[in-house]
C-alpha cells in the first residue's frame, strides 16, 4: 500500500503502534514533507523558520507588514533554490492569516505573532483542520486558555506551545530529580525574571509605510502607530510591545513562561495549578508574587540578581537544584555535588547533567518527556504519530494562566483563591471580568 502521510491521516485510524521516528523520516519524499506556513514574521519567526527548514518545508508565510513578509518569501525561496530536493522555491506570501488557513495543502501553522494575536489564529487553524506551532505565552489571558484546551479536543489536532525549556536536558534532569525526591520534599520555588506588564503609553509616530496598522493592532485597543511596538524595516531584536498589557504580559509572560513552567513541570502541574495567589504586601512592588500549590510549596516571584541569574532554583528539605540556560548546579546535604555556570567550573554542561543523571537518577521510577530530536522536530514527530507533543495544549495553557494570575497579582493588588481544574476565582475573591478582554471589532475597519 502506497500511503501517504496525509492519506494517512484523513483516514482517521488509530494503529496499535507507533512507527520509529527514522522509519517516518527515511520514507518521507520531499513533496510529503510537512507542509508548514509560518505566520508572524519579527525575529522569532525567521528564527522558526529555518528550524521547520530541517523538518518541513514551508510553502507560505504571513505578516502584516510587508517589508517582512517579502523578506521571509525570500529567505525561503533562496532556500529551497540552493535545497531544490526539498522542494520547489515557490513560496507565497499573504497579509491575511485567512487566506493562508485556507490552504488545503497546509498541514500545520507555526504562529509567532504578537501574544494579543495569538489565540484567535490559533482557533481558527485548528477549525480550518490544521496542527499547530504557537509560541508561548499560548493565549493572551485566561478565557483564552480554557477556549484553546477545549478546542483542541474537539478537533483532535496537535498543539506545541513553545517553552522549548522542556526539551533541554539540564530543565529535564532538574525536574526529575524534583520529581523522584532526590532532594527531598520540595519546600518552595523561586522563579527569577522581570517585571509585570504595564499599559501602553507611547506617542504616535509617523505610519511605517506597507504597515497594515489595523491589521497588527487586530482585536487589541485602537492606538496610534508607535515603531517600538513594531520596529521599522527588518530589525533583529525581540520589540516592546510584550512590556505592554494591551499586547503581551510584560516580562512575567515572556520569561515567566519558560520559568514558571519548568516550576510546573517540577511540581507534576501539568494539568493544575496553584490554589492561592498572593500579591507582595507593597503595592508598587514588581516582584514577590506567590503562587501556592494544594500542597503547600509556594513559587516565588523573586527577582534579587542571585534569583535572576539563576533562572530556577527548587528547594527540598535535604538540598537544592539551580537551572537555568546552560547551567546547572544540584546540592545534596549540605554539599554542592555538581555545578557548570561557565567553563571556569571544569568540564561541560552536558557531561556534568548527564553524570548526575547516571548516578541519581538510574533506579527513578518518574521518567519525564525525553526529547531526542529537538522542540521543532517533535511537534513534527508528533504530527505523525498523533500523540501529544512535550508542550501541548494542557502544558502550554496551564503555565500560561499561572503567568496571568501572576500579573493580575501586581494589577490588582489582592489575595486571589483560584480552581484550577474549573478556571474560576473562589472563596469570594478575584472578578470574574478579569478572566478576558473585550476584544476590538478591527474587521470593521478593513
Amino acid at each position: 500500500m502506497n500511503i501517504t502521510r496525509r492519506s494517512f491521516l484523513k483516514t482517521g485510524i488509530s494503529l496499535p503502534f507507533v512507527m520509529h521516528t527514522a522509519s517516518w523520516a527515511t520514507s518521507l519524499l520531499a513533496d510529503d514533507r510537512l507542509r508548514v506556513g509560518v505566520i508572524g514574521m519579527g525575529k522569532q519567526g525567521r528564527y522558526l523558520l529555518e528550524q521547520f527548514f530541517s523538518w518541513g518545508r514551508v510553502v507560505a508565510v504571513c505578516d502584516v507588514d510587508t517589508t517582512r513578509r517579502e523578506d521571509a518569501r525570500r529567505i525561503v525561496d533562496e532556500y529551497y533554490k540552493t535545497n531544490p530536493d526539498q522542494g520547489p522555491a515557490s513560496c507565497a506570501a499573504y497579509n491575511d492569516y485567512e487566506e493562508l488557513l485556507a490552504r488545503e495543502d497546509i498541514d500545520a501553522v507555526c504562529v509567532t505573532t504578537p501574544d494579543h494575536w495569538h489565540t484567535m489564529i490559533v482557533l481558527d487553524a485548528l477549525r480550518a483542520g490544521k496542527d499547530v506551532y504557537c509560541e508561548k505565552p499560548l493565549t493572551h489571558d485566561i478565557a483564552e486558555a480554557v477556549a484553546v484546551i477545549k478546542e483542541v479536543a474537539a478537533t483532535r489536532r496537535i498543539l506545541q506551545t513553545g517553552s522549548m525549556q522542556r526539551s533541554m536536558m539540564e530543565f529535564r534532569v532538574a525536574c526529575e530529580l524534583a520529581r523522584n525526591g532526590v532532594i527531598g520534599p520540595i519546600e518552595k520555588i523561586e522563579c527569577g525574571f522581570g517585571d509585570p506588564a504595564i499599559p501602553c503609553d507611547l506617542p504616535g509616530e509617523a505610519m511605517e509605510p506597507g504597515l497594515d496598522w489595523n491589521r497588527w493592532l487586530g482585536p487589541a485597543p485602537e492606538r496610534p502607530y508607535n515603531s517600538e511596538l513594531s520596529p521599522r524595516g527588518i530589525h533583529k531584536h525581540f520589540p516592546n510591545w510584550r512590556k505592554y498589557k494591551e499586547y503581551g504580559g510584560g516580562a512575567v509572560c515572556d520569561w515567566g513562561a519558560h520559568h514558571v513552567d519548568i516550576a510546573q513541570w517540577a511540581l507534576g502541574m501539568d494539568e493544575s495549578g496553584p490554589m492561592k495567589i498572593i500579591p507582595p504586601q507593597d503595592r508598587n512592588a514588581k516582584t514577590g508574587t506567590r503562587l501556592i500549590y494544594q500542597n503547600g510549596v509556594e513559587v516565588i516571584h523573586k527577582n534579587e540578581p542571585e534569583s535572576a541569574e539563576k533562572g530556577v532554583v527548587i528547594f527540598g528539605e535535604k538540598g537544592r537544584i539551580i537551572v537555568n540556560r546552560g547551567r546547572f548546579q544540584f546540592d545534596l546535604n549540605g554539599k554542592t555535588i555538581t555545578r557548570f555556570f561557565t567553563r571556569e567550573d571544569g568540564g561541560s554542561l552536558e557531561s556534568k547533567v548527564m553524570a548526575v543523571e547516571r548516578d541519581y537518577l538510574k533506579e527513578a521510577k518518574v521518567k519525564l518527556y525525553k526529547v531526542t530530536t529537538s522542540h521543532v522536530g517533535d511537534f513534527v514527530d508528533c504530527t505523525k504519530t498523533r500523540k501529544k507533543p512535550i508542550t501541548h495544549e494542557g502544558v502550554g495553557a496551564h503555565s500560561a494562566i499561572c503567568c496571568h494570575l501572576i500579573n493580575l497579582a501586581y494589577f490588582h493588588g489582592e489575595e486571589m483563591h483560584w480552581d484550577p481544574i474549573h478556571f474560576t476565582f473562589t472563596d469570594g475573591t478575584g472578578n470574574s471580568e478579569w478572566l478576558s478582554r473585550k476584544p476590538r471589532d478591527f474587521k470593521k475597519k478593513i
